[in-house]
């Protein structure tokens, strides 16, 4: 760590390329770097510190598109080459002895560096983040791509005195500068991948616990969203606690935090000591039914060992992340929420991965373009039944060996095997064959575990053939469902069997005092009998957004003459964090004849604005969803043009999409090519090629 603020330094790896990335060891690094919003640049300098193992003759480093305003080597400008995506600084290193480079540069980010809000004028909604997951980090700082250059770095960053910085590592030192800027110190004091370094700036408070072992946990949050912060981050401490026991070895950063940005391109992202993750996620209690952190939340800390203490070599063996945080993340939900919540998510994730198989589509765990539903939870399935097969005493002292062995290294698939063959003295080269090789799935083994361990699957199995029957005979299926106290195996049943149920057990489930029974009736149930008109409208008043969407929207088709009493009564209901509820009820409203007639062109101009850039892009697509059934106003053509060159991919492609349909229109081509002139460059730029096809 740097005792003083210095200009510079974040350090990432690199070095050398990679015919010679074993001849140097890059030690450390110090960044000091100063985003720069308004022309979305970053400028700064960084230092890295390294020993040359073997001679060689060229340094490399990775720097996408940047421009360096000088290079010095050992306290002296130094001659280098650059190609827009790797600086190579040539010269005689010896053997044995240590270098310092720096290097001075600025850049402007096409991807990884995200500046958010300051062309949409709403106070408090800027924000800048990062996300390198891979290899990016060189977009913003000249840098290793490669996983296997690990460095322990400083980093400083200066922002306006206005915001909050958080990064990797503890922070040991802020405080003002002169122009009203205010420069952050952190420090990392262990060796890290460069894709992992992070930093997320913006206006922020916290929450501060504390671990059973002692470690700070910091959850991060908006201002606005205080009476948000227990049901976002619930569970916070015990997911850590039960994590870190059950893995058996400590954390191995300095503290942990946790924080939510707009616009995010994932749920989350598990960068060293510091997760950020989507502000979606930022709920309130009713929301926490429908869609809450916490698998997240435990996926994301997970990782801080499987990935980030120790780091898979290349693609090949990405198992050993993602596998093992989905993992981790399953054993800490059975922790909170119970054994048969567990053993369903498992079965439920088996259903998905034979259903692949038998499209043709199963993949192995060591082909590095395998989905995410291979590594995710083919790997977590993969990881249940390797503890199945060796038991729990060996699966966990493997586990602890593994990370004690190769913690700061990095790993293969192999060098995991190896030592799990040692903890349980056995032989896995068949599990390996048949979990991680194979594009099949061993899926009558697996279900067999499964029922082995779970009484309410047990009895699915046993009700299978029932509901075949069903399908043509009477067949009393109301033994089944009072014969179970599993919420997960009655819901099942009305996902799967509702059409042959028999009316008694719809009313048992509306009758149960159960959020996703009745959630799951509102979903199946597409005519609404008038003899269960009541039960189905005492649904608007379930603590779950997503009932609340859905009933709506059906009783508002099923009912005209009642259509006045349910907008009235979810009026005053935004729903979760995407406005499920208050876009759908504009519509409503807006499409309601004799519905408050003077305000349906006010609640179409708030429909219509939804689609604006200050929005957060869910929100925003969920509005053109609607608007685009209406009819769209100027403003919000602009605004879906705007969307085609967002940097969430999601959004852009779903947004290009509903542009391709609208250019269909001619009256939609002519109002599109008349607001050209009014187009930012790069939106101009799409647009140019769209109307020129036309």
């Amino acid at each position: 760590m740097r005792q003083k603020l210095v200009p510079a330094f974040f350090l990432l790896c690199l070095c050398v390329s990679a015919q010679h990335q074993d001849k140097v060891d890059f030690i450390r690094g110090e960044v000091l770097i100063e985003p720069l919003p308004n022309s979305k640049r970053v400028k700064g300098d960084v230092t890295y510190e390294f020993v040359v193992l073997k001679d060689v003759d060229s340094v490399f480093l990775d720097a996408q598109n940047m421009a360096f305003e000088w290079v010095n080597l050992n306290g002296k400008r130094t001659k280098y080459k650059y190609d827009t995506k790797t600086i190579t600084i040539g010269k005689k290193f010896k053997e044995g002895e240590k270098y310092t480079l720096v290097l001075a540069y600025s850049c402007q980010p096409r991807q990884t560096t995200y500046f958010l809000g300051w062309d949409d004028n709403v106070e408090d909604n800027e924000q800048i983040w990062t996300q390198g997951q891979g290899k990016y980090t060189s977009h913003w700082l000249p840098s290793f791509d490669d996983m296997e250059e690990k460095v322990e770095f400083d980093l400083s960053i200066v922002v306006d005195s206005n915001y909050q910085v958080v990064a990797n590592g503890r922070l040991v030192e802020d405080g003002p500068k002169s122009n009203g800027k205010h420069q952050w110190l952190f420090d990392m004091q262990n060796p890290m991948s460069s894709y992992l370094l992070a930093f997320a700036i913006g206006n922020y408070d916290k929450e501060e616990l504390k671990s059973s072992s002692g470690v700070p946990l910091e959850n991060y949050y908006y201002p606005k969203d205080n009476l948000r912060v227990e049901p976002t981050y619930r569970y916070t401490k015990e997911i850590f606690d039960f994590i870190e026991t059950e893995i058996g070895v400590p954390y191995p950063w300095h503290n942990y935090k946790q924080i939510p940005v707009r616009d995010f391109l994932y749920a989350g992202m598990e960068n060293t000591s510091a997760t950020i993750f989507s502000d979606g996620y930022v709920i309130d209690s009713t929301a926490f039914i429908d869609k809450n952190y916490v698998n997240v939340n435990a996926h994301e800390l997970a990782h801080q060992w499987f990935g980030n203490l120790v780091t898979e070599k290349d693609g090949n063996h990405h198992w050993l992340h993602e596998g093992f945080a989905t993992y981790y993340a399953y054993l800490a939900e059975q922790e909170i929420f119970g054994d048969d919540h567990f053993y369903w998510k498992l079965y439920n994730a088996l259903i998905q991965l034979q259903s692949a198989v038998d499209r043709g589509e199963g993949q192995s765990l060591l082909d590095p373009k395998a989905s995410s539903l291979t590594f995710y939870e083919k790997g977590a399935w993969a990881l249940f039944m390797l503890r199945d097969r060796i038991g729990d005493v060996a699966f966990k002292k493997g586990i602890q060996n593994y990370l004690e062995k190769y913690k700061f290294k990095n790993v293969t698939v192999s060098n995991f095997l190896q030592e799990m063959e040692k903890a349980s003295d056995s032989d896995l080269s068949g599990f390996s064959k048949e979990w991680l090789e194979s594009t099949l799935l061993p899926f009558e083994i697996a279900k067999k575990s499964l029922t082995q361990k779970s009484a309410s699957l047990a009895l699915l199995v046993s009700m299978e053939d029932d509901f075949t029957k069903a399908q043509s005979d009477d067949i009393d299926l109301e033994h089944f469902w009072d014969g179970t106290k599993s919420i997960h195996l009655k819901k099942n049943m009305l996902d799967n069997h509702f059409e042959i149920l028999p009316e008694e057990i719809i009313e048992k489930a509306f009758d149960a005092d159960t959020i996703l029974l009745r959630q799951s009736l509102a979903i199946k149930m597409d005519s609404i009998p008038s003899s269960l008109k009541a039960a189905y409208e005492s649904l608007l008043n379930d603590k779950s957004y997503l009932t609340q969407e859905t009933a709506l929207f059906k009783l508002w088709v099923a009912f005209p003459e009642d259509r006045k009493k349910y907008l009235d009564s979810t009026k005053n209901s935004d729903g979760l964090p995407n406005k499920n509820v208050k876009l759908l009820w504009l519509t409503l409203a807006i499409l309601t004849n004799d519905y408050e007639p003077q305000n349906t062109q006010p609640y179409f101009i708030e429909l219509s604005g939804y689609t604006s850039a200050k929005y957060p892009w869910e929100i925003r697509m969920r509005a053109f969803q609607y608007v685009s059934e209406i009819g769209f106003s100027d403003q919000s053509l602009k605004n879906l043009i705007n969307a085609t060159v967002h940097h969430s991919w999601q959004f852009k492609k779903y947004a290009r999409n509903l542009m391709d349909e609208l250019l269909k229109d001619s009256d939609y081509q002519n109002r599109i090519g008349s607001i050209a002139k009014e187009l930012k460059e790069d939106e101009l730029r799409y647009m140019n090629t769209k109307l020129n096809e036309k």
